[in-house]
């Protein structure tokens, strides 16, 4: 007669086969959570980013064509690890304006440029007419 033992756990083989698959899952689980939780700042740095661009572009904006603040150059400052540079340029052609190679047909175009500390670019344009 064959007795039947009452067996409760597990054994060593199958123990092994555990560790081996869990190896093999949860890598595969974790390393996409992990990049989705890093990645998850971006549109928070986006909305940061175009705020200080359009902040940038107010303040410029309240200024007469003719007047200091909007002289034709490159300028440059940081804020809060963002990098903000403006543009103010005569517009010399496009689609609607009078075209010149002289410089001043009366038009400045405003153009703020908002780099991230990730790299990424953000750009608000804008002009100005002495009309």
């Amino acid at each position: 007669m064959v007795e039947v033992m009452n067996r409760k756990g597990f054994t060593l083989i199958e123990i092994i086969v555990l560790i081996v698959m869990a190896g093999i899952i949860i890598p595969a689980i974790v390393v996409p959570f992990t990049t989705g939780i890093r990645q998850s700042r971006k549109p928070e740095m986006v909305a940061a980013a175009m705020y200080l661009a359009h902040q940038e572009m107010e303040a410029l904006m309240q200024f007469n064509y003719c007047q200091p603040s909007l002289n034709i150059g490159t300028y440059n400052s940081t804020i809060n690890g963002n990098t903000v540079q403006w543009t103010i340029s005569y517009v010399t052609s496009a689609a609607g304006f009078p075209t010149s190679t002289t410089g001043d047909v009366g038009y400045k175009e405003i153009a703020v440029t908002v780099t991230d500390p990730q790299g990424s670019t953000y750009k608000v344009s804008s002009v100005v007419t002495r009309f």
